[in-house]
């Protein structure tokens, strides 16, 4: 009998028989561990708790409290929707149904069948049936010619097309009741676990993300072990669709997309402008604090710029393609800043006392996104990033790194953000994916650890999430409806310093090479902004409030006293405006409430008489008489 080594997140090492399963493992811990289980991390890759282990390994038991064993039942539900699918509507052809960050979604060919409202209620039905037999996902590893004459019989094309990459290899599928899918797992052990179900929305997706692909239907499903949390997670959908930016943005009229202009290319209105000067000063006064100079680059560049970074063929995918000029001279709309400040910092000899040199820019750069990709302000074409690059020595990195990091959460403190942090290394796997040498790669990857250790950040790791030229450290808000966005990121970079030559003299007289550290506290303007809309649901704080008070007179007869109020309150530098239209009180107060305006101050005769006005509170009310520079000093103070 042989013997394995297993060991458990704690550092303690058990012996159990070779073949053991993680389902038996769990089951010698305790018997609440074995019911909750849902998944194994062995080795580190996530397995279905029957699979065999056959060596030693370290493993870790995931339930529905980690967010893999939350991925595997989704997984497993998208599996269960699909059975469900095939059951009432037969001859249904599948693409892929993968877990996301909330539920899963199946992507799925039905001809000339349009899917409804009615139709998703008798998959649900469905799947309430179908879970109830608590049938077990059942893995089997079968020959790449086995895998291809299973899906030919099917008639199912999109599965003949994937199994294509994946010629001469095992090829693994599972089963549940009556339903085979390709899939590479893993998945929960019964479905029998899955108990409540609610089916969301149908959209359209192109086969793989192409537009030159046929358009599928995507079904998009979430499940829950207990009907409170489905309840919960509903009531937050209802809660994100009142906060949505892209109706509150038209509302508060703070941005406009026309198709006219260009899908994905916002357009700031002067409300939204407000909103976005007022972040970017700001960051503009923080970063003088640091000794950042601001500088501003073109919107297009050379092609052979972006060649040399390396930016172009990478990202040649998601750019606009290039424009030629009638000399035969290419040139490129700006996917990045970098290049440019790179320019910048080698336009004159750098001294090693001339470091750190901190070069900061607003700038706007722009990504082909696929047209179902793009949404709101949070995914465009067109975006400006608040981008800053420290150019550095080697002895100054942690201590840059430690104040780029400290000025990110300063950011997320002053806007009450729930963030949480996440160290994005390269895959070792899949090097091709990246540039620059090794040594470069594992010095820059410990570096940012040893400054998450030394600044006490709680942080996970993200194998796969570097850029292609570093290591970052990226910052995750969580929204109001449990989304994760990436928004403020820390770079590490030794490749770009290589690629443009970069060079300071050092004090033993020689040529050195800077590191660099590429960040943005914001991520970029659009996004933020987005998210700050339905973080705040419209209702700004008052120092960004584009409009901070309206002045509301009864009758014409305190206009002019309105707008001596308003011209008062504008040279003490707030923002009020004037509402003097022939409507009655009320009826205004009720669409200035709508409009979430922070105040609104009425003025009668006595208020008139009196130099003072009736201030009503956004949310609270009437909240008393006061004299004008009462008011004033009021709304300074809280800004």
């Amino acid at each position: 009998m042989t013997l394995l080594k297993i060991t458990f997140p704690d550092g303690s090492v058990k012996e159990f028989e070779q073949g053991i399963t993680g389902s038996k493992i769990a089951d010698s811990l305790s018997n609440s561990l074995a019911k909750k289980a849902l998944a194994v991390s062995v080795n580190g890759e996530v397995w279905d708790l029957h699979r065999p282990i056959t060596a030693d390994a370290e493993i870790k038991i995931f339930t529905w409290d980690n967010e893999e064993g939350k991925r595997t039942y989704w997984h497993s539900s998208a599996h269960v929707m699909a059975e469900a699918i095939e059951a009432i509507f037969p001859g249904t052809k599948f693409g892929i149904g993968p877990p996301i960050e909330n539920g899963y979604y199946y992507d799925i060919d039905m001809g000339d069948h349009s899917l409804t409202s009615e139709d998703l209620k008798k998959l649900e039905d469905k799947m309430a049936e179908l879970t109830k037999r608590d049938v077990p996902f059942a893995r089997k590893e079968v020959s790449w010619e086995e895998a291809v004459e299973y899906f030919t019989k099917k008639n199912d094309p999109y599965k003949l097309e994937l199994l294509e990459e994946f010629k001469g290899q095992q090829i693994s599928m599972y089963t549940q009741g009556n339903f085979t899918d390709l899939c590479y797992g893993p998945h929960i052990p019964s479905t029998g676990k899955i108990k409540f179900v609610k089916l969301l929305s149908i959209a359209g997706a192109y086969w793989r993300g192409s537009e030159k692909n046929k358009m599928l239907q995507r079904i998009y499903g979430i499940t829950f072990p207990t009907k409170q949390e489905l309840d919960d997670h509903l009531f937050r959908l209802e809660e994100a669709k009142r906060r949505d930016h892209r109706k509150l943005g038209v509302e508060l009229e703070i941005f406009l997309i026309s198709p006219k202009v260009g899908s994905g290319l916002p357009i700031w209105l002067p409300k939204g402008t407000i909103i976005r000067e007022n972040l970017e000063n700001f960051l503009r006064k923080e970063q003088r604090k640091r000794g950042y100079q601001s500088v501003i680059t073109p919107h297009i560049g050379n092609l052979e710029l972006y060649k040399t970074s390396g930016h172009y063929p990478y990202y040649k995918d998601s750019q606009f393609a290039p424009i030629t000029m009638e000399d035969g001279e290419q040139f490129l709309l700006k996917p990045m800043n970098c290049p440019h400040h790179h320019h910048i910092y080698s336009s004159k000899p750098r001294s090693y006392r001339d470091l750190p040199v901190r070069l900061a820019e607003f700038g706007t750069v722009y990504r082909y996104e696929q047209s179902g990709e793009m949404s709101g302000l949070t995914r465009v074409r067109g975006f400006t990033q608040d981008d800053a690059h420290i150019y550095c020595t080697h002895d100054q990195l942690k201590q840059e790194i430690k104040n780029t990091v400290e000025l990110t959460q300063l950011v997320f403190k002053t806007f009450d953000m729930q963030v949480t942090t996440r160290l994005s290394y390269r895959d070792e796997k899949n090097l091709e994916k990246y540039g620059g040498d090794a040594k470069f790669w594992e010095l820059a990857q410990r570096e940012i650890k040893e400054v998450a250790d030394e600044m006490g950040l709680n942080y996970f790791i993200g194998i796969g999430e570097a850029s292609f030229y570093g290591p970052k450290i990226d910052f995750m808000v969580k929204d109001v409806i449990g989304r994760t966005w990436q928004l403020g990121t820390v770079q590490v970079d030794y490749v770009m310093p290589e690629r443009f030559q970069l060079e300071y003299v050092g004090a033993d007289g020689q040529k050195h090479r800077p590191v660099i550290i590429h960040r943005a506290p914001f991520g970029s303007m659009e996004r933020f902004v987005g998210l700050l809309i339905e973080h705040y649901a419209g209702e700004f704080p008052l120092w960004l409030a584009p409009v901070q008070a309206v002045v509301l007179p009864i009758t014409d007869g305190q206009l002019e006293y309105a707008q001596k109020v308003v011209a008062q309150m504008t040279e003490a530098g707030l923002r009020v405006e004037i509402d003097s239209r022939n409507e009655k009180i009320g009826y205004k107060i009720r669409e200035h409430e709508v409009k979430k305006i922070p105040f609104m101050l009425v003025v009668g005769e006595k208020e008139k008489e009196a130099g003072s006005v009736s201030v009503r509170q956004h949310k609270k009310g009437d909240i008393g008489v006061l004299a004008i520079e009462e008011v004033i000093q009021k709304l300074l103070h809280e800004i």
